[in-house]
């Protein structure tokens, strides 16, 4: 594993860091993605029988035979399983970078595309991938992350199945569905039915509440000005996890809105390696 900067380290030894604007030093923008091209990949859904997707890219001379990890992206609302896979911006390039350095098997689901948000129909599908995948491969550990929806449904995944995950990386995401006001049709769809009709799925679906379960690794990055999908549950689920003594990263950038840099996309997913795999 390539050298992680010194002053990010000591801060992670504290066990919960909250990072300021201009906090962490710059990892360098462009690094080699050593992955193989994106395979498309269908399966039949045993929930309901209907045709789902992922994308599935393997590590550079990969050999099955040989123990692997996973990391799993989740997109955000409005897009498929093809932007973690393909999209240019900060959050995504971070991501394939790191399962490249790392030689991880990177898997990115429609989960319900395109507007998810972890309901029970895009659970069922992400467990069924991960019980194929284990299957398949010779997996080690999960690392569940994503942006916006995409980070909403890996705290939302966790809470609910934290067996099923190692670490998580939550990119601007929410940990309160209950008090969320954001996309409320989408979530009704999802969730079959508005917080007046289903207030259990709401409930169980807000990782804030179930603080207890992350007994996994976490890193979390917010916006201060984040409109979009405001931070302040994930800012409390941060301090909650401090409170019990949780392995947990927070960086906060008090004047940034609905967007991580790829300097903190790597930072959070380092700290979930390092995390995992300590030298």
């Amino acid at each position: 594993m390539s050298a992680f900067p010194a002053s990010i380290r000591r801060l992670l030894l504290l066990g919960f860091a909250a990072f300021s604007a201009g906090a962490t030093e710059p990892i360098p923008a462009r690094q080699t993605a050593v992955l193989e091209e994106p395979q498309d990949v269908s399966f039949t859904a045993r929930l309901d029988g209907t045709e789902q997707r992922y994308v599935l890219m393997l590590p550079a001379n990969f050999d099955a035979q040989k123990p692997h990890s996973l990391l799993v992206a989740l997109h955000g609302h409005g897009s498929d399983r093809w932007q973690f896979a393909k999209d240019p911006r900060d959050e995504c390039r971070a991501v394939r970078d790191f399962a490249g350095q790392h030689q991880l098997i990177f898997v990115s689901p429609d989960y319900r595309a395109k507007t998810s948000w972890m309901g029970p129909q895009a659970e069922a599908d992400l467990l069924q991938i991960l019980d194929e995948l284990g299957a398949r491969y010779r997996l080690n550990k999960v690392i569940v992350c994503g942006g916006s929806m995409g980070g909403t449904s890996a705290l939302i995944f966790a809470a609910l199945h934290p067996a099923r995950v190692h670490g998580i990386v939550a990119i601007n995401g929410t940990a309160n569905l209950v008090e969320f006001d954001g996309f409320p049709e989408a979530l009704a769809a999802s969730y079959g039915g508005t917080k007046a009709v289903r207030p259990d799925e709401y409930r169980k679906r807000s990782a804030e509440l179930w603080p207890e379960r992350f007994t996994m690794s976490v890193a979390l990055t917010t916006g201060g000005k984040d409109r979009v999908v405001p931070p302040d549950s994930v800012l409390r689920l941060a301090d909650k996890l401090k409170q019990q003594g949780r392995r947990v990263m927070l960086i906060h950038r008090p004047e940034v809105e609905h967007s991580t840099n790829y300097a903190d996309t790597r930072a959070a997913l380092e700290f979930i390696f390092d995390e995992l795999f300590p030298r």
